[in-house]
């Protein structure tokens, strides 16, 4: 809540530059600028009301009350750093450095509450002396002393600044910028939200993140990881998962409030370079450590070695006792003269350090290409806090998901430790503002919707309890007959024929009729150490005379995320057009052959189950009309490879296809929503008269492209807002929950959903964001058409959920059906991508690939026609029946 009580005058704004001179509205007649604003620009739609089906329950929920009892303004000044020959610096590494030691050394700042966000922006509650402000300060041993959370220098500051003792004078800039109204927040509160509205808002999270600073944190967006050890937990390899906490502003129905949330990222295990390896690689002995593989895993890491702090940019070429550089050295009154010499002897005779483990290793390079700068290896040790972004191993990941969950009154008192220690109640900054925050967990009310029936073959009906229901005895919708199919094994240690037959038997209980397979190909394992392509091709070729015959391929994979996966999925999809399911058969039992049978009846055009709503056409809206329900996800390339493109998936629901796009410019491309509706015509003789949009990986900040580039969507998106049962059980909320007031958005029509009880942990809501609405959907039936998607994902037998491992670290996300399927489509392109070659993943490559300008965008794959449909063409013709009736 925002109030106004008397309160001593705050220091007054700046007065705006005489060279500034405001544009008039009626000057920009005839102009650019008129002609870019003329198109009215569309908004997200308001809340109309909220919903009233379902059971009422009391939740809480990790939204901390915000009282604020000032309104009145932030000054931005920006912030520029130079050498003392006027040279421009890099401020990310060391800015809050520089900035401190102004602030202790002149009065202009001294004493005067700021919040600084470590590069080029402060922010001051009312304004400074002076417009412009210049200061110089001189800092000593630049790298010593570093918070973990400021990150490192760049390659030009590391030549710079390079020596033993480093000292260096710089030149501060101080300018004012703008006047941000903190009037604003309450703008948004009442509903009257504008561009204005999230720049206090930020200055705020600005503020958190300066806290943090502070406190020795690790600074991920506006998540926080504190150096205890007691927020660590072992990986193996090297790596720690490291718990932290996501802390910022948010505007509500109920008002400011702040949203804190535990995360988990990943972080390397600080000591030794060394150890780091020899645990990292899985060896016994340092002689055993394969050093092109040490580079690829060291570089853009952080050292100390000789009391300074340096970033790993690769390994000498030759060992320490062979590595030589030119030592400059003067006797008496002579000039200085270069000798020869080995980092090894350099370090041992010349410094005097006893050496004992670096001789025969590579060195540590810190410097750059064309002028390295070595360490011996013993001599080097990793900071605290350093994100590991790279990939995690099947095991690591399962580690991380064990270590990361945890139960609802077992979070609630790990956040509520982190608000306590985070001591925001003793932050100057906030306190200049006025703000205090409630250290209580915010109630609200929320609904339990009730679960939708599905129907399953022979007319069984499916009672969902907690988001979960069991297909073990059921039989499916409309099975598939597979007369014609055959078994690869790419030497996964399994009995093949006591596999098969147990899918067969298996397959039999849901009504499916398999014959048997006409053949059972094992991979020869002398290819076992081929590149996957090789090994790939070898096995086509083994079964090459059934494959003009065969409706369908089970391929039998070694592990999870095996190397096979891509290069299998793009020559069978793409160029011979067979269905295909992988699978690795670790747990091999009943459940996990249905949950592969569901999959397999799917992809050749069979239906597992349906809603019942769906069967006697009783879906709001969507049963009345010809509709079409797309789902749209993004997936993205990893971390540093600018060699993979995004891919964009959208699929039809229920899912018949799934297409791909690539943006070939700004203004064009591939024409994806324009095929599905070719196919929707094609396969029911009608337009759609109504177009549902699910859409994922859109940020706030993104809903004004979204509206006014994509048209209308239906947002689901990344948050960090929980809910737990009020009267203190140790459960989850019910499955079904859904909460449209106190903590969302104060104008905008948006809600909270929990499809099921979660498994692991505490359960994630998902968080919508209705965007454009001419349907004309009542809030009930919005909030009911995900919940009944979310029991439509044919090849499940559970709401959908699945644990994303981003740059962040683990996030927990619960999909409606169309989005996953996009999800899936997305993800498994990519995959089909990388199989082209274009990643480079051989051992013998050092370094991250380099070019000049963008590469080359290759064009996406089809896939071959036989296979680009999910479902046959009944299920589309059935689907577009029960939205006729």
């Amino acid at each position: 809540m925002m109030s106004h009580k008397s309160e001593p005058p705050s220091p007054t704004p700046p007065f705006v530059p005489s060279n500034v001179i405001p544009i008039k509205e009626e000057s920009c007649k005839g102009t650019d600028l008129c002609k870019k604003t003329s198109t009215p620009k569309r908004v997200p739609m308001a809340r109309r009301n909220c919903g009233v089906r379902g059971s009422k329950i009391q939740l809480l929920t990790n939204h901390f009350k915000v009282d604020m009892h000032r309104a009145d303004c932030f000054c931005h000044y920006s912030v520029a750093l130079f050498y003392e020959d006027g040279r421009p610096v890099d401020m990310k590494g060391f800015g809050r450095r520089v900035l401190e030691e102004v602030e202790e050394t002149y009065d202009e700042l001294k004493g005067k509450n700021f919040a600084y966000d470590g590069d080029k922006s402060l922010f001051t509650y009312g304004s400074l002396k002076a417009n412009k402000l210049e200061f110089t300060v001189v800092l000593d041993d630049l790298s010593s002393n570093r918070n973990v959370g400021r990150g490192s220098l760049n390659e030009s500051d590391q030549k710079r600044l390079s020596g033993q003792y480093l000292s260096k004078t710089f030149k501060v800039k101080i300018s004012f910028a703008s006047i941000i109204r903190i009037q604003a927040i309450a703008d948004a509160l009442s509903g009257s939200e504008s561009e204005q509205s999230q720049e206090p808002l930020r200055v705020l999270d600005i503020i958190l993140k300066q806290n943090a600073a502070k406190q020795n944190c690790l600074l991920v967006r506006q998540s926080f990881f504190h150096p205890i050890q007691s927020d660590f937990a072992h990986l193996g390899d090297g790596l720690l998962a490291c718990r932290g906490f996501h802390s910022g502003f948010r505007t509500t129905q109920g008002g400011l409030s702040l949203n804190m949330d535990v995360s988990t990222t990943v972080i390397v295990e600080p000591g030794p370079v060394l150890d780091f390896l020899i645990r990292n690689q899985r060896v016994n002995y340092p002689r055993q450590i394969d050093w092109i593989k040490a580079q690829k895993t060291l570089k853009n890491l952080r050292i100390r070695a000789n009391k300074t702090e340096f970033k790993i940019t690769g390994l000498s070429d030759k060992s320490c006792k062979q590595q030589t550089f030119l030592l400059k050295q003067k006797t008496g009154s002579s000039k200085a003269h270069s000798i020869e010499t080995t980092v090894y002897d350099y370090f041992v005779n010349h410094k005097h350090i006893q050496l004992y483990h670096s001789a025969d290793f590579p060195c540590i390079n810190v410097g750059k290409p064309k002028r390295p700068s070595y360490f011996p290896i013993e001599l080097c040790y990793l900071i605290s806090l350093q994100r590991y972004t790279k990939a995690l191993s099947n095991l690591q990941r399962a580690l991380l998901v064990e270590k990361s969950t945890q139960k609802p009154q077992e979070q609630m008192k790990v956040v509520s430790e982190a608000l306590r220690n985070c001591k925001y109640d003793a932050n100057q900054m906030l306190q200049s503002c006025g703000i205090s925050i409630n250290r209580e967990f915010t109630l609200v009310e929320g609904r339990a919707l009730s679960v939708p029936v599905l129907s399953a073959g022979d007319g069984q009906r499916i009672f969902p309890k907690n988001g979960r229901w069991n297909f073990n005895d059921m039989k499916v919708a409309a099975p598939m007959q597979i007369d014609y199919w055959a078994a690869v094994n790419f030497s996964a240690p399994c009995n093949m024929h006591i596999l098969v037959q147990n899918l067969i038997n298996c397959a039999k209980v849901k009504g499916i009729l398999f014959n048997p397979p006409m053949g059972v190909f094992e991979e020869s394992p002398l290819l076992i150490q081929e590149p996957a392509h090789v090994r790939v091709q070898k096995m086509l070729e083994s079964l090459l005379m059934e494959l003009q015959k065969l409706q369908f391929l089970l391929c039998i994979l070694p592990e999870k995320n095996s190397e096979i996966y891509g290069p299998w999925k793009k020559k069978i999809l793409v160029e011979l057009g067979v269905a295909t399911q992988c699978m690795v058969p670790t747990r091999v039992n009943d459940q996990y052959l249905t949950n592969v049978l569901l999959k397999i009846n799917a992809k050749l055009g069979g239906l597992n189950s349906v809603l019942e709503v769906e069967r006697s056409h009783a879906i709001p809206l969507v049963s009345w009309v010809p509709t079409l329900i797309l789902g749209m996800d993004v997936s993205h390339g990893s971390s540093g490879r600018s060699d993979i493109p995004s891919v964009a998936a959208v699929t039809d629901f229920p899912p018949c296809k799934a297409l791909f796009s690539q943006r070939v410019s700004d203004t064009e491309d591939q024409g994806i929503i324009r095929e599905l509706l070719v196919e929707f015509n094609c396969t029911s003789g009608l337009m759609p008269e109504q177009i549902i949009i699910f859409r994922d990986g859109v940020s706030e900040s993104q809903f004004d492209q979204v509206l006014n580039t994509e048209l209308g969507q239906i947002i689901e998106k990344n948050h960090h807002t929980k809910f737990f049962q009020a009267n203190g059980a140790s459960d989850n909320v019910p499955a079904g929950t859904v909460v449209d007031s106190e903590v969302c958005h104060p104008r905008n029509n948006d809600f909270y959903l929990c499809a099921h009880d979660g498994m692991l942990g505490t359960t994630r809501p998902t968080h919508y964001h209705v965007l454009y609405d001419e349907i004309g959907f009542s809030t009930d039936d919005l909030q009911e058409e995900p919940e009944e998607h979310y029991s439509h994902i044919s090849r499940l037998f559970l709401s959908v959920w699945y644990f994303k491992f981003d740059r962040l670290g683990l996030t927990q996300k619960y999909l409606v059906a169309p989005i996953r399927y996009a999800h899936l489509a997305a993800a498994q392109m990519a995959k089909v991508i990388g199989a082209d070659g274009i990643a480079d993943t051989s051992s013998s490559h050092s370094g991250d690939i380099t070019s000049v300008g963008d590469p080359p965008v290759p064009e996406l794959p089809r896939m071959d026609s036989a296979v680009a449909r999910f479902h046959v063409l009944l299920l589309r013709i059935l689907f577009n029946l029960a939205c006729l009736k």
